[in-house]
C-alpha cells in the first residue's frame, strides 16, 4: 500500500514532495540522452540546467526543436506538478516559440505556475543560453491524471 501524498500546506511536507519530483526527473529514462538537472526551491517554480550538445543539433548546426520542446515541457510541468501531491500531470497542450538558435553550451529552462490547481493547471517556460539570450518561450496546460506519483519509480518522498 502506497504512503498517503505530502501534505502541501506544512513545510516537510512540501519539501519532500520537491525532492521527490527531482528525484522522479533524474530517474525517467530520456534523461539519459541528456545532461540536466531539475532544481525546484519552490512550488510552482522549476529550473532544468542543461547542456546543448552537437549530437543535438538538426543539419544546419543549432539544437534540434526537440530539444528546446522537451527543456520547455519539462520546466512548466514540473512547476505545475510542486502544486500537486497526489497525481502525475499528463501535457494536454503546449504552445512553443522559438526566438533565436541554441549552440553548443550550458543553457537554462526555468518554470513557472501561471492558474489553476484543481483539474487543470498552466505554466510557463523559458530558455535562455549561456550569454543571458532567451532562446525560446512557451505555455502549457496539464491535467491531473489518474496516476498516484507514489506508485511511481523514482518518487520518493521518506526521508
Amino acid at each position: 500500500m502506497n504512503a498517503p501524498p505530502p501534505d502541501l500546506e506544512h513545510p516537510s511536507g512540501l519539501e519532500a514532495h520537491l525532492r521527490g519530483l527531482e528525484q522522479l526527473y533524474a530517474a525517467a529514462p530520456i534523461n539519459q540522452r541528456f545532461i540536466s538537472r531539475l532544481t525546484l526551491a519552490e512550488a510552482g517554480r522549476a529550473r532544468i540546467d542543461f547542456t546543448v550538445e552537437e549530437r543535438h543539433f538538426h543539419a544546419a548546426g543549432a539544437a534540434h526543436g526537440a530539444v528546446y520542446f522537451k527543456m520547455l515541457d519539462d520546466a512548466a510541468f514540473f512547476a505545475a506538478n510542486g502544486l500537486v501531491s497526489d497525481r502525475f500531470l499528463l501535457t494536454t497542450a503546449f504552445n512553443l516559440h522559438f526566438s533565436r538558435p541554441m549552440a553548443a553550451g550550458p543553457a537554462v529552462a526555468e518554470g513557472q505556475w501561471v492558474s489553476g490547481r484543481r483539474r487543470v493547471l498552466v505554466a510557463e517556460a523559458r530558455i535562455v543560453d549561456a550569454a543571458g539570450e532567451e532562446c525560446a518561450r512557451g505555455t502549457g496546460t496539464f491535467m491531473r491524471s489518474r496516476i498516484a506519483l507514489a506508485g511511481l519509480d523514482g518518487y520518493r518522498t521518506e526521508a
